[in-house]
């Protein structure tokens, strides 16, 4: 079978109906940080707030009039359903979309708003991605993929065709998010052709990182689990065609965490006043972390700003990870003498930093545990005062990468508990009814939950600490447990933070 003429699709795909042609806006503050000029290309600004109506109005528009007149079926975690409803809504056909459960409110609400039935449907996107499936071979639907389609690329592709008409002159790279490929492979496709020097790179959470695993395997690789912080670019595999086209020509994907997102969010905010989801962030994340490892200066990098469809909820976790993304809060654990004066002392040597966070617990006789946040410019004043502190004879660790300081312990320091066998875990649970109550009931009764700490974050997803106190002859019983499950976790009982703080 021929392969598609790409250029000769995005020239003629049938985007402007129901998409506008969105601006490519000069981020002045972030450009002066990065010493390049940072280019944001606002696909937040479409009427659904995100770029996904392109690709999807350019498939539905080229289908039979039976095929609209039966109704179309889409899988998504909430930007494609909502293109495909508003694609829907504009032909005046039926649509019906397949949505994970953890999928955030407003995403649902936008989409029967557009007049789509809505299914909720598994916790994930590859659960809604079959059960859509099945009902379109059952009821005859056409299935509507979100970005493993020749027309659904084709129409992403459009941002490229706008990217090199609105700019021109001279660009280094172009920054794209990346979840099943459909963005990337589109705008690759046209870029390459046209400005083949223009390098072009995508961008991934590094726990949704399908593409990154596939380029570097050489073929489709399948994850286990994928994070649900970013939804929008939250897939185990990549497509087909997608895959093809980027192993051809893309030139290199950048892996961000959350931590960066949240980061970016803020960026883009302090230029633009608006909140972008974090999906949308990460091309902006990349776009940082490629200009910090290259240092590359002077040059001119264009960020596919994505989508905007955040819940507000989730707005107060952003808020507390974007300092740390932007390493502007040093998290530190700092052992002190429990002696009179000690204390005076280690806030003289904080000097006139702001104290964000401090908590203190008399541990024994000789020591004392502080763990203290701090407002710091960079990770270098972080490092300079680390070094201050052990200088002083304070023996100090910098926890302000630890997951488990920033996530957990943070709000559970209150002193330590000696529990016999306690192993500590952190899981991530889906944000549904019942996800607790399954966890709990799957344990082994013979197993004490010795600490337990959940904190809603407005994620998709909740973020759980659990101590229990398994014998040594259960280990291989809480193996099975692990794998019976099914929720991401990892091992923390090694962690320095647990051992200073819990243990």
């Amino acid at each position: 079978m021929k392969a598609p003429d790409y250029l000769q699709r995005i020239l003629g795909a049938r985007v402007y109906d129901v998409a506008i042609e969105t601006p490519l806006d000069f981020a002045p503050n972030l450009s002066k940080r990065l010493h390049n000029r940072v280019l944001i290309k606002r696909e937040d600004l479409q009427p659904v707030f995100s770029f996904k109506l392109r690709g999807a109005y350019n498939k539905m528009v080229r289908l039979p009039k039976a095929s609209l007149d039966r109704g179309v079926i889409a899988a998504s975690a909430g930007n494609h359903a909502q293109g495909v409803a508003l694609a829907a809504q504009k032909l005046r056909c039926n649509a019906t979309i397949v949505m994970p459960v953890t999928t955030p409110q407003i995403k649902v609400d936008a989409v029967r708003a557009r007049g789509a039935h809505v299914v909720l449907h598994g916790d994930s996107y590859d659960a809604a991605y079959a059960h859509a499936k099945n009902i379109s071979q059952k009821q005859k639907l056409t299935f509507v993929h979100p970005y493993d389609d020749p027309d659904v690329i084709a129409g992403q592709g459009t941002i490229g065709m706008e990217i090199l008409r609105k700019h021109p002159q001279p660009v280094h790279a172009i920054f794209v998010p990346v979840g099943g490929g459909g963005l990337i492979a589109g705008i690759a496709a046209y870029v390459k052709r046209l400005r083949p020097e223009i390098k072009v790179i995508g961008v991934e959470p590094v726990d949704a990182d399908a593409m990154y695993q596939s380029l570097k395997a050489g073929k489709r690789v399948k994850l286990d689990q994928v994070g649900l912080f970013a939804d929008g670019v939250a897939v185990k595999q990549v497509g087909v065609e997608t895959f093809r086209l980027c192993r051809a020509l893309v030139d290199d994907i950048i892996r961000v965490d959350t931590d960066a997102m949240c980061a970016a969010i803020k960026d883009v905010f302090t230029d633009t006043r608006v909140i972008l989801e974090p999906a949308g962030a990460l091309a902006i994340a990349g776009a940082k972390a490629y200009a910090a490892k290259s240092r590359a200066k002077g040059q001119t990098l264009v960020a596919v700003a994505s989508g905007a469809n955040m819940n507000f909820d989730r707005l107060r976790f952003v808020a507390e990870e974007a300092e740390l993304g932007e390493h502007r809060e040093a998290i530190l654990a700092v052992t002190i003498p429990e002696k009179p004066g000690s204390f005076k002392a280690f806030c003289e040597l904080l000097g006139p930093r702001n104290v964000t966070e401090f908590n203190y617990r008399y541990d024994d006789p000789a020591n004392a545990q502080v763990f203290v946040g701090v407002q710091v410019q960079n990770r270098d004043e972080t490092a300079r005062l680390t070094r201050a502190l052990r200088r002083a004879g304070l023996k100090t660790h910098d926890l302000s990468n630890n997951d488990l300081a920033k996530l957990h312990v943070r709000h559970t320091v209150g002193g330590h508990a000696a529990v016999k066998n306690e192993i500590l875990y952190r899981f991530e649970f889906p944000e549904r009814p019942g996800a607790l109550i399954r966890f709990l009931t799957s344990m082994s009764r013979g197993w004490n939950i010795s600490l337990f700490h959940y904190r809603n974050h407005g994620a998709d997803h909740g973020r759980v600490l659990v101590g229990m106190q398994v014998p040594p002859q259960d280990k291989k019983q809480f193996q099975q447990f692990l794998g019976k499950i099914g929720y991401p976790y990892s091992d923390e009982t090694r962690n320095p933070a647990y051992r200073l703080f819990l243990g």
